[in-house]
């Protein structure tokens, strides 16, 4: 996609408030707090605190790494944002705010806003090197098994229509280098507003690949944060690593 920054995904406030509320939350938090057993624990894309705040009410240690400063200044604007240490940057390069964590995770896709298939590779070995020795990796993401549906490995789609406003996702596939270049189009009376995002996908099959080249192993794999089994039929996945 030419001229395009993964900041710009999330720079428009509209798409950081659309961040703040994915309906999966409970779910998610329930999985995690569960995990984070002892010490401080780290998200990866930590946006605008949708996770990390409720784990911080239930008395979890958080900090936090994100790209994208609009997301951080949202999350900044909520209640016990003060006690979460945030730093904003490349996950897959900068440095971690602390040595050691019991417990880091990545969820809602974040991993393939790495582009390339040698960060996605860093950002697995960055989390093994900072994962306390009985410390877990989780991360959250899609299976690619919407790519069937293309036709000549692009598509346009409604995803939301009103009277007001009319919301369409424009996408195009390139199977070589696995890059999905998306852009989400919204028409209405106010003008034309574009969100673009690119991102580089993986089988799970693949990650267990990067998980082990990390010095990690598949722990456990789920459907969703619920814990149903993960099958064919799956859309998504939780996978835990561990050592």
């Amino acid at each position: 996609m030419r001229n395009y920054e993964p900041r710009l995904s999330f720079a428009d406030p509209e798409v950081a408030r659309r961040h703040d509320k994915r309906g999966d939350e409970l779910e998610a938090i329930e999985f995690l707090a569960a995990l984070a057993t002892n010490g401080p624990v780290l998200e990866l894309g930590i946006g605008t605190g949708r996770l990390a705040i409720p784990l911080v009410q239930r008395g979890v240690q958080v900090d936090g790494i994100d790209f994208a400063p609009e997301m951080v200044a949202r999350l900044r604007r909520k209640t016990v944002s003060d006690s979460i240490r945030v730093v904003v940057g490349d996950f897959s390069s900068i440095d971690f705010p602390r040595p050691c964590y019991t417990m880091i995770f990545i969820a809602w896709n974040t991993l393939f806003n790495l582009t390339t298939q040698e960060d996605q590779i860093r950002c697995f070995e960055k989390a093994a090197r900072h994962l306390a020795a009985d410390g877990c990796f989780v991360l959250e993401a899609y299976t690619p098994a919407f790519l069937h549906r293309l036709v000549s490995q692009q598509s346009v789609e409604v995803e939301e229509m009103s009277a007001e406003e009319v919301r369409l996702s424009v996408l195009r596939h390139d199977p070589a280098s696995q890059i999905v270049e998306q852009s989400h189009v919204s028409l209405s009376a106010r003008g034309t507003r574009l969100n673009p995002v690119v991102q580089r996908y993986a089988w799970p099959s693949e990650l267990d690949l990067m998980a082990r080249i990390a010095g990690l192993q598949l722990r456990e794999r789920w459907s969703d944060w619920n814990r149903l089994p993960f099958d064919a039929t799956s859309q998504r996945h939780v996978s835990v690593y561990s050592r």
